[in-house]
């Protein structure tokens, strides 16, 4: 069986250890994640894994044959052949298996005698002809056009140039390229960087059914948790393996980092005593050998080190500023590309504190859709409307292009922010890694990522009550995501975004805009709106393939479904909908309210309940417990009359228009 296997690897960059006694075994049907903060060394260690970086020591050993392929996070670029023939490329260790094979059969035809030889020739040749047919190679073309469209590329597309791909599209040339090899072992670093949710599902399925073993590096919480069985985690230097899927090796890390936490603040605590004795003792002529060995002490405590994940940081946004209900209100938004028409006659209200999720497959216009909102492309039909008040922030994919300042990070990020948040700006930047000496970085020698993140920050800082973001979590990881998460659902304002992570996109969203591009030039591209979160979206879809409920039931009490079939029908349509939802919503929270008072009443109740005093007066007791009683029956109405809101809510939200 084809693995790769490593013993107590180290590996140092200058005085900073990067592996420390490392060990690890990938095989065939390994499907392992490798974690650990942003700049603990995970590239690092995929690097020598794959051969590509040598340790300092330790032992590498390979089975022999065992073929192993790497992703890089970027920096791949193809050219100088069409896409076609550059996914073609991925077969030459095949057509080298395949011409040995050959080889081999003209010996065994020329062999008469020696049987012994001609035995272990046979056996060579028929694994050689095994692999090459396994591969696919003789049914490359389709077997490329089938990885190529998974990955989102048109048909189209496979006789262009592979340089005129952009470079997250040279990426996923790269990705393809790595699957079509069929390698033993995948090392993937981040490979849903580049990809949409479309491309992200073909990916997990492929994942699923590759026969090989792989090792991931990636900020994707879904994704890892469907496609992974094992975790590694490096901190500080020091592998350990988890067994589980990603939330496994969460929960099990939270009960681990609890009781770290727990031994760190009891050593600060003892560090914060030593240094008070040795500041009180050190100058006094009769403790000074005293003070010199507590130094002595202290130097030889071996520091317990927090990750950042432990660190907790809170991005509290500037409160937005007052506007009215209606934020945002869309009439009749069509945009062509040439003779594309990648937005038809779409007609959609915002109100404030709702956040719409855009998606749809790759080319469907979401990006667009978010720059006509923003007003950074005017060329299209229809109008845009901001309700009174309504103060937007944009944040684009090519944010980074417009940052070329040579002041440092800390200093850009201090001339942007309002006065009441520059204390806690190093926390901040630290939530959007920028750590320690980063801080200090000229902006003009930031990677592209580093400025798309600082970008990120600084729109955010800024009062604002409509919030634009096309794709705000892609260059940051898990941790970066669920503060920037945290900030978002606490923010009162409204959001339109378009994310590819499908965790962050159940967690923000609170309704669902589904753009479907043109089959055909003449045909209009279609949106609909779904009054559910992304999760509910998903659902919904599921239920409609499978030949479920009516996509256009309407809600109880609410209106009527072929007022969809006008753009005046479909905004009031939308009016009415976001009406029905609020009062339930409010009277949910009135149950709710409720049911905790009567909760506390009924703690209070049943505390009274067993005091000793109580029992010397009868009255009083019997008064007691036909309060609790009562307590309780209001508890069990309560709770039946919010489950029978909960119904509701849901039929509210089962509505969408077309």
């Amino acid at each position: 069986m084809a693995f790769v296997q490593f013993s107590h690897i180290s590996l140092a960059f200058g005085d900073r250890d990067i592996l420390k006694d490392v060990s690890l075994r990938l095989a065939a049907g390994s499907r392992s994640c490798l974690t650990g903060a942003n700049g603990s060394g995970k590239s690092t260690l995929m690097k020598v894994i794959a051969g590509a970086l040598a340790a300092d020591s330790g032992d590498r050993a390979v089975q022999k044959g065992t073929r192993v392929s790497y992703l890089p996070q970027s920096g791949l670029v193809h050219k100088g052949r069409s896409l076609r023939d550059e996914a073609e490329t991925a077969f030459a260790p095949i057509r080298e298996l395949l011409a040995r094979s050959e080889a081999i059969g003209k010996t065994l035809e020329q062999a008469k005698s020696d049987e012994g030889p001609v035995a272990a020739l046979l056996e060579e040749h028929h694994r050689l002809q095994e692999q090459v047919e396994q591969s696919g190679y003789y049914r490359r073309e389709a077997v490329i056009a089938a990885v190529l469209g998974g990955l989102g590329f048109a048909p189209d597309d496979l006789d262009r140039d592979a340089g005129e791909f952009s470079g997250g599209w040279q990426m996923r040339i790269a990705l393809a390229k790595i699957l079509l090899e069929q390698p033993d072992i995948l090392l993937l670093d981040e490979p849903t960087n580049y990809l949409d949710i479309e491309a992200r599902t073909w990916l997990e399925n492929r994942l699923k059914n590759f026969p090989g073993g792989c090792l991931l590096v990636s900020h994707d919480r879904y994704f890892l948790d469907l496609t992974v069985n094992e975790v590694y985690e490096l901190f500080q230097g020091n592998l350990k393996r988890y067994a589980g899927n990603y939330s496994a090796y969460e929960k099990v890390r939270e009960i681990e980092l609890a009781g770290l936490m727990k031994r760190y603040k009891e050593q600060q605590e003892e560090i914060a005593k030593t240094e008070a004795l040795i500041r009180r003792f050190r100058y006094k002529a009769g403790k000074a050998a005293f003070a010199q060995e507590l130094i002595k002490r202290l130097e030889k405590i071996e520091r317990i080190e927090i990750p950042e994940s432990l660190k907790k940081i809170n991005i509290t946004l500037p409160p937005p500023p007052r506007c009215g209900r209606a934020v945002l209100a869309l009439e009749g938004i069509g945009k062509n590309y040439g003779e594309r028409r990648v937005l038809s006659g779409l007609d959609l209200l915002i109100e404030a504190g709702e956040r719409l999720v855009v998606t749809g497959p790759n080319g469907a216009g979401k990006s667009t859709l978010l720059r006509v909102i923003a007003g950074a492309d005017r060329a299209y039909e229809g109008t845009v409307k901001y309700g009174a008040g309504v103060v937007a922030g944009y944040f684009s994919q090519d944010a980074a292009e417009a940052m070329t300042g040579g002041e440092h990070v800390i200093e850009f990020i201090e001339a942007e922010a309002p006065a009441a948040l520059i204390p806690r700006l190093r926390d901040m930047l630290g939530a959007f890694l920028f750590r320690g000496d980063d801080v200090y970085k000229p902006v003009s020698v930031l990677s592209g990522g580093e400025k798309n993140r600082l970008a990120l920050l600084r729109m955010l800082l800024k009062p604002m009550n409509l919030l634009i973001l096309d794709e705000p979590t892609n260059h940051l990881d898990l941790h970066s995501k669920d503060i920037l998460l945290d900030a978002l659902c606490k923010f009162q304002g409204a959001i339109v975004f378009v994310s590819h992570d499908r965790a962050f996109m159940e967690a923000l969203s609170t309704k669902t805009l589904e753009l479907s591009p043109a089959a055909e030039i003449s045909v209009p591209a279609k949106a609909r709106l779904f009054f559910g979160n992304y999760a509910y979206y998903l659902d919904r879809l599921d239920r409609e393939a499978a030949g479920g409920e009516d996509a256009a039931r309407p809600a109880e009490g609410g209106p009527d479904p072929a007022m969809a079939n006008s753009a005046a029908g479909t905004r009031e349509l939308d009016k009415r909908r976001q009406a029905l939802l609020r009062r339930l919503a409010r009277r949910e929270e009135e149950i709710l309210k409720a049911l905790e008072n009567l909760e506390k009443e009924k703690a209070r109740l049943e505390t009274e309940f067993t005091r000793p005093e109580l029992y010397s007066n009868g009255g009083r007791v019997k008064t007691v417990k036909l309060k609790l009683d009562q307590c309780t029956a209001a508890i069990q109405d309560k709770t039946g009359e919010w489950e029978k809101l909960t119904a509701e809510l849901k039929a509210a939200r089962t509505d969408v228009f077309t």
